[in-house]
């Protein structure tokens, strides 16, 4: 990645005893896949192996039936895995890494006031109460899905917004080690899948899992008590009940927070040269494919490239995008902004589609029966056929791109199961004829039955 320009970092040091409650019970756990490693790797390989060591592989989901019994559902014929990292060590991983850069200069503290962003002079206020202007040839605003720098953005350009709550919250528990070991197998993605409602958990590096509810505003306002989770749990969650405990449940959901999910898409992503918006603050989504801390790493990724893009066309030897002129800059931001906001607005409609998925679907006959065809055929042809979560997961294919490609592959594997249903059917009417004879139904009529069924 090209590092030749001097930052100035703003952020919390979550590193501080007294900040560490700013990352506790914000979300369930972070997943990093291949496009966080990919980022992570193209700024320094050093960096990804440091994130590596903080991960717990996820090789599969596990289900977990109300009567306790558990099945597994591996993400890939070939044993990839998405990774659960902890929020707290992984960004104090990163502030230490961005401590250690040379041209970075953190700032703590300091709360974003005001930006003039044809001027580039952003205006911060301290700990002290001081304001502090501060220069910028580019501002890069990382500030999450309340961004105010996007807000100044809007002021500037006629950008179209969209933030949507949907109908559903969550809420945290913490389940503890069982004789000094994982109270589960640490190497899935535990889900209890209940229709409307689902409980998931992630394994921790301490061997703690952190689970998470998630259910309908609806359903959370029914559940008023200590004795109404603790009922809630016993009737749908009975084996995470005994797991976690029943005084930890009733513990925890009287004291944690209960979380919204909200998702947001806008365009441009970009104002003149002068600004840009990343991760969150261009696109907040629900957390159901583990992408958002992912197509956040990536946006780097796509910025830096685009920019080294743009330098390539005039100096084609060099790898200082400070070369770039203002027009240039502005050219290759737009770029950058034409192409990720597709992109982008790809997974957050995925990430909404997940949710459905893992809490009701997981369980359908149709959908399991989907996931091993394609498993068998991906395996056979690994480059024609690629399964919907491979894509996402563990490839670095633009989401746009994916969503065509699995569109098409939708079609035509639609039409290979039909015709292989087809050909079972008339197979049995052919065996029934030689058995029954004049009594075995026509095979007009079984084709007759199939085409109106197949639609």
């Amino acid at each position: 990645m090209a590092l030749n320009w001097q930052f100035a970092i703003v952020h919390i040091d979550i590193r501080l005893s007294e900040n560490a409650h700013l990352v506790e019970h914000r979300s369930i756990n972070l997943a990093i896949s291949e496009r966080g490693f990919s980022a992570l790797r193209k700024l320094d390989p050093d960096l990804e192996l440091a994130v590596k060591a903080l991960v717990v592989p996820m090789h599969g989901r596990m289900i977990h039936s109300r009567s306790g019994e558990q099945i597994s559902q591996a993400y890939d014929v070939f044993g990839r895995h998405i990774n659960s990292v902890g929020r707290s060590a992984l960004i104090r991983l990163l502030l230490d890494a961005a401590s250690d850069c040379p041209r970075a200069t953190l700032h703590f503290c300091h709360e974003f006031v005001d930006a003039d962003l044809d001027a580039g002079q952003v205006t911060f206020l301290d700990s002290s109460g001081n304001c502090k202007r501060v220069q910028a040839d580019l501002v890069v605003g990382a500030d999450g899905a309340y961004s105010k720098v996007r807000q100044r953005m809007m002021a500037k350009v006629k950008m179209n917004y969209m933030q949507a709550y949907i109908e559903h919250g969550y809420c945290e528990f913490s389940m503890p080690p069982v004789g000094g070991d994982y109270a589960m197998n640490p190497n899935r993605l535990h889900i209890w899948p209940r229709g409307s409602f689902m409980l998931i958990a992630l394994p921790n590096m301490d061997k703690t899992f952190t689970c998470t509810l998630f259910m309908p505003w609806a359903q959370f306002e029914q559940v008023k008590s200590s004795d109404d989770i603790e009922e809630f749990f016993r009737t749908n969650f009975p084996d995470a009940l005994r797991l976690i405990g029943r005084e930890t449940v009733r513990a925890e959901y009287a004291r944690n927070p209960k979380g919204s999910l909200m998702y947001i898409k806008c365009t441009p992503y970009t104002y003149k040269g002068r600004a840009v918006i990343l991760g969150d603050s261009a696109h907040a989504m629900v957390p159901f494919y583990g992408q958002g801390m992912n197509c956040g790493f990536e946006d780097v990724e796509r910025l830096d490239e685009t920019m080294l893009n743009a330098l390539a066309r005039i100096n084609p030897a060099s790898s200082n995008t400070c070369e770039l002129t203002d027009e240039q800059l502005h050219q290759a931001l737009d770029e950058y902004s034409h192409t990720r906001t597709e992109d982008a607005s790809a997974i957050v409609d995925l990430a909404l589609e997940n949710y459905v998925e893992m809490r009701s679907r997981v369980v359908d006959f149709g959908y399991l029966l989907r996931k091993y065809l394609e498993g068998l055929l991906h395996r056979v042809a690994p480059s024609r056929v690629i399964p919907l979560y491979t894509m996402v997961s563990f490839t670095s294919i633009p989401y746009s791109a994916v969503i065509r490609r699995w569109n098409r592959q939708t079609i035509w594997l639609h039409r290979a199961m039909w015709a292989a249903a087809t050909m079972a059917a008339a197979g049995t009417a052919a065996l029934l004829a030689r058995r029954l004879g004049s009594r075995a139904p026509a095979m007009q009529w079984i084709a007759g039955i199939l085409r109106r069924n197949g639609g």
